[in-house]
């Protein structure tokens, strides 16, 4: 082999092998003080696209369980005012079987609707003021939605729904006045062919047969009295969830709303309707009887059938709550696991196994002193050339 100055071949080598080995021992220093395994898309671009994906993931579990969390305090806040809607419904029944006894004389009676007038107006105050973070929640306008995933689908939210809620209805049934219809409903089902009642909660003065309430008569017959009629209404389902009847002392059924809307009756014959009456009482003097009644006793006993309802109303609220409380707190759990085997599968791609790099780092520190040395012995290779220009 021949002896040359200007290309040094052995030095061009070392150098080529010392720079790679910089370079390995650079991105082990890199990996190491960093501790990730991937510090750019260079270093792994399937591997960094796969744990960005898994961090979204990660902090959208993360976030979501705080929404739980979040939905959990809001139903609890709810649930613990309708606790005390439902304590004001007992002191209220209470008072009505009170009520029932002809012992109590007009002060007695008077007495008894002052305070029944300041719980009502109590249970009002309740439905406006019970907010979280300045939503309203016993009002019955409310049907909530809570992201408790971290992806934009459907399965990611739950609704929680607020419409049974609703203690503006429960206040406006009890106190309302002039509500409600009141027939000599026995004498109509004498009237042959009738099939059921029409009831319509609003305002119209007629009831429209494609937007009604119906109660079916069967098993009702022409001997039936009106305390048989009012059984049938309040034993039909459709009738039942807005409305109730009861016999007052005249024999007549009376109709009321339990959410405080008037009411407008008419009667099926064969299909049609075939006959309506006007919202409010029949008997002009009964025109403001409405919500709850202490002046009788037969209106104490309708009250409480109407007291049964919204109590009934109330625990169905609070059981739908109370489920949906246990539901949130099933998410929370299983967000936590999600979120740890996800976190657990970035680390694995991402992090850096610190062991083994170091294995790497220490081997390509020896080299790199190593690769050092062998460049200056293969600098000075060419050396003895000087040894011919003497």
């Amino acid at each position: 082999m021949g002896m040359q100055v200007n290309t040094n071949v052995a030095a061009n080598n070392a150098y080529r092998n010392l720079a790679t080995t910089q370079n390995d021992l650079s991105k082990s220093l890199e990996k190491l003080s960093s501790g990730l395994r991937i510090n750019r898309a260079a270093d792994d671009a399937a591997g960094l696209a796969i744990s960005e994906g898994l961090k979204s993931q990660v902090g959208g579990l993360t976030v979501a369980a705080r929404n739980a969390q979040d939905a959990v305090s809001v139903i609890q806040t709810a649930e613990g005012s309708l606790n005390e809607v439902q304590s004001i419904l007992q002191r209220v029944r209470d008072l009505a079987v009170q009520a029932g006894n002809d012992s109590n004389n007009t002060e007695s009676r008077g007495a008894i609707k002052t305070e029944v007038t300041a719980l009502t107006k109590e249970l009002t105050r309740i439905s406006e003021s019970t907010n979280f973070n300045g939503t309203n929640l016993l009002d019955g306008s409310e049907n909530l939605s809570f992201q408790v995933g971290a992806n934009g689908d459907a399965s990611s939210q739950i609704v929680v729904d607020l419409s049974k809620a609703n203690v503006s209805d429960v206040t406006a049934g009890l106190s309302s006045t002039n509500v409600g219809a009141s027939y000599d409903l026995s004498a109509t089902v004498a009237v042959s062919g009738v099939q059921s009642f029409v009831f319509d909660t609003g305002t119209s003065a007629t009831p429209a047969l494609t937007q009604v309430d119906t109660a079916s008569l069967s098993g009702l017959t022409t001997s039936s009295s009106s305390a048989d009629v009012a059984a049938a209404l309040n034993g039909d389902a459709n009738f039942s969830d807005k409305l109730i009847a009861s016999v007052d002392e005249k024999g007549a059924v009376n109709v009321k709303s339990l959410t405080g809307e008037d009411v407008t009756a008419g009667v099926i014959t064969s299909g049609a309707l075939v006959a309506t009456a006007n919202t409010g009482m029949a008997d002009a003097t009964d025109s403001t009887r409405g919500g709850l009644d202490f002046d009788s006793a037969e209106g104490a006993a309708a009250s409480i059938s109407m007291l049964d309802k919204q109590i009934s109303s109330i625990s169905t609220a609070r059981a739908s709550l109370g489920a949906d409380q246990n539901r949130f707190e099933s998410v929370i759990k299983n967000l936590a696991v999600s979120k740890e085997n996800l976190t657990a599968a970035g680390s694995r791609i991402r992090d850096t196994d610190m062991a083994e790099e170091m294995v790497k780092y220490t081997r390509a520190n020896i080299l790199s002193q190593a690769g050092t040395a062998m460049l200056a012995q293969a600098n000075q290779s060419n050396s003895g050339v000087l040894q011919l220009l003497q």
